[in-house]
């Protein structure tokens, strides 16, 4: 996977530093570098990217202020001298905050990060206009239609697909990156060791889930996120 990129910053030898840092990392499409957010503003309207390394402490527009006309689809990851602006970075959703002076590795470390959230993001999407996926079982793989899943279970290096037709499929998977695999809201985890397909819910019991006689608990950590799937679709 290829990402398109752009540079923002005021600083020409930060700037230079980054623009280096780019072109020698194999997954970056550098599109361009801007010494100001409005200078960006005109290109990036024609010529959109996925990333940016955005400064912070500009004239006329800064980059917290910048980062909140963006589109939602386009990522951030702010360098600035300033750490007093972390809170407000990740507050638009930053990936990360690069603190300058920027070695290389904590370039590639933050660029790493947008890698993997753009290649998660891109799996969803396709799962979701899919609307299967293939999953190892007993040295096979094995098709696993999204409709047809009521919940999974983890179950240590494993998690259990439950199917609406009483399948079961085991495969060896781990939870975390299983869940962010599939859509949301429609998956939700539940509790550490359960992932619910929300729409396929038919009871909720005393903070559980009722499929026939198996009880999916919903835990403190998670109860939230159920909570207002249920509150947005429960007639008041």
């Amino acid at each position: 996977m290829v990402i398109n990129c752009a540079i923002i910053d005021d600083e020409p030898l930060a700037a230079g530093l980054l623009k280096s840092y780019a072109l020698k990392t194999p997954f970056l499409n550098l599109i361009g570098t801007y010494g100001s957010a409005l200078e960006a503003m005109k290109e990036l309207r024609d010529h959109p990217v996925q990333l940016l390394f955005l400064d912070i402490q500009m004239p006329e527009l800064s980059g917290i202020e910048f980062a909140k006309i963006l589109p939602a689809e386009t990522k951030i990851i702010f360098t600035t001298a300033f750490q007093q602006y972390a809170i407000e970075g990740y507050k638009v959703s930053a990936l990360d905050y690069l603190m300058k002076p920027i070695s290389y590795d904590d370039f590639l470390k933050a660029s790493n990060k947008a890698l993997d959230w753009f290649s998660v993001s891109q799996r969803q999407q396709t799962t979701l206009q899919d609307r299967f996926m293939f999953v190892k079982s007993d040295y096979k793989l094995v098709r696993v239609s999204l409709d047809d899943i009521l919940y999974i279970e983890g179950l240590k290096d494993y998690v259990r697909f439950y199917l609406e037709d009483g399948t079961k499929i085991m495969s060896l998977m781990n939870m975390k990156k299983l869940e962010d695999y599939l859509p949301r809201p429609e998956f939700l985890r539940t509790h550490r060791s359960y992932i619910v397909h929300m729409p396929k819910s038919r009871q909720v019991d005393r903070l559980r889930i009722v499929f026939g006689d198996a009880l999916i608990p919903i835990s403190d950590s998670y109860k939230e996120d159920v909570q207002q799937y249920f509150d947005q679709h429960t007639l008041q």
